[in-house]
């Protein structure tokens, strides 16, 4: 899906100002269909000698354009009304009058929201009907003499003109209806695998984000354990040093309420990690050793250059899974996604008010293998990140792939 929606025939084409006025407004182009009826209809026998008036065809004019109004809607009924009123046209003046082009318009809209059959058997009896009047009640003219190629004369009658023009309009209508009537059912069914691939990947983002919350949750509860342990030895520490060594006392007192300010902070994520996930919770680690997993990458034949390593590691433990799992996650998406690749940079750096990671590669140089990944390490990453405030920049770098993380110190937000 779309950012504002789901994929529709509208935000999925390329369509110009005129092509969309009217697409996003069907009553407009209804407006330009009883117009051009009520005009071409209206003045189609002026100057012609025919026995009808102005005023009488206008009259068949706007009765024909009236019910082209609801040609959406009621198709089939508004060709039975058009096809009806060509019918009496002919029966009272001798002349169909130029109906045949309300006919055609009609015959469009059932030919583009009707079924094949329904619509060609609608086709076939209002031409029918119409050419069998035209038969009986059109006025006939003086025959024509025209002389053919061979130097024979043919004898023509106006009603054979009027039955290959009914014919025209009938088999155009019906062509160029069914037509669009295809495209729009090509089209409909490409929105709906659109829609559904799009559903499928936002259930896959969900599912990736859920993994993500409870490996938080995991880890988290091995941190906050950590935390309260330390906490119960600093109380007995103080407890039993607070006779004979207050200063000592007083120093485990204050070590214990920051260790029991950061178990709560990370008991807070915790919290918002796990929502409404069921999280099995089971020891992770710590995230201390960036240098043991970058060593592990070389091992696996990965040229990484590494910057920073050596920093000194943030003191909230959380954090510091963080950034583990952001290098950790990068690399393994390079090992995936860019074999063979000349080189990987792994940069930390600790700014005064947040910590930056990046992690750029060159590209590979041999085809990736076949991976049923769809970017979730990335969705899991950026979770991740997420909770602590930080942003993740990811995408295409030069001749490679480059992964920015920024992540706030959680102690400039507490």
């Amino acid at each position: 899906m779309t950012e504002t929606g789901p994929f529709t025939e509208l935000n999925s084409r390329r369509l110009g100002p005129v092509r969309r006025f009217f697409v996003t407004r069907p009553r407009a182009m209804d407006a330009v269909v009883v117009a051009l009826v009520v005009v071409v209809v209206g003045t189609s026998d002026v100057g012609t000698g025919a026995s009808r008036s102005v005023a009488v065809g206008m009259g068949f004019a706007v009765a024909a354009a009236t019910a082209l109004v609801w040609r959406r809607p009621r198709p089939v009924v508004v060709t039975s009304v058009v096809v009806s009123v060509g019918v009496l046209s002919l029966a009272l003046t001798g002349s169909l009058g130029g109906l045949e082009l309300a006919l055609a318009f009609a015959l469009y809209a059932v030919a583009t929201s009707r079924r094949a059959g329904t619509a060609w058997l609608t086709a076939a009896v209002s031409f029918a009907v119409l050419v069998t009047a035209v038969w009986v009640w059109e006025q006939e003219s003086a025959d024509v003499m025209v002389r053919g190629d061979d130097g024979t004369y043919m004898v023509t009658d106006d009603r054979v003109g009027t039955t290959a023009q009914v014919l025209i309009f009938t088999l155009a209508a019906m062509a160029i209806g069914n037509s669009v009537r295809s495209r729009r059912e090509h089209l409909a069914d490409l929105m709906e695998r659109a829609n559904a691939l799009a559903k499928d990947r936002d259930r896959q983002a969900q599912l990736a984000r859920a993994a993500e919350r409870s490996r938080i949750a995991r880890e988290m509860h091995d941190v906050v354990a950590h935390s309260l342990s330390v906490m119960i030895t600093l109380a007995d520490g103080a407890s039993v040093a607070l006779d004979r060594a207050p200063e000592r006392s007083r120093a485990a007192l204050t070590e214990l309420t920051s260790t029991g300010r950061a178990a709560l902070r990370d008991m807070r994520r915790v919290l918002g990690a796990l929502a409404d996930d069921d999280a099995p919770l089971e020891p992770t680690g710590q995230g201390d050793d960036l240098v043991g997993l970058i060593d592990r990458f070389r091992t696996a034949g990965l040229p990484v250059r590494a910057e920073g390593l050596r920093l000194e590691p943030p003191a909230d433990t959380g954090l510091r899974l963080a950034l583990y799992r952001v290098v950790q996650e990068s690399l393994t998406n390079v090992l995936r996604h860019a074999p063979g690749t000349a080189g990987v940079a792994v940069e930390l750096h600790h700014h005064p008010n947040h910590w930056e990671v990046t992690i750029s590669d060159q590209g590979g140089v041999v085809p990736a293998p076949e991976s049923d990944g769809a970017g979730l390490g990335l969705v899991g990453m950026r979770e991740r990140v997420e909770l602590f405030g930080g942003t993740v920049d990811a995408g295409p770098w030069e001749h490679g792939w480059r992964v920015h993380v920024t992540i706030p110190h959680q102690e400039a937000h507490t």
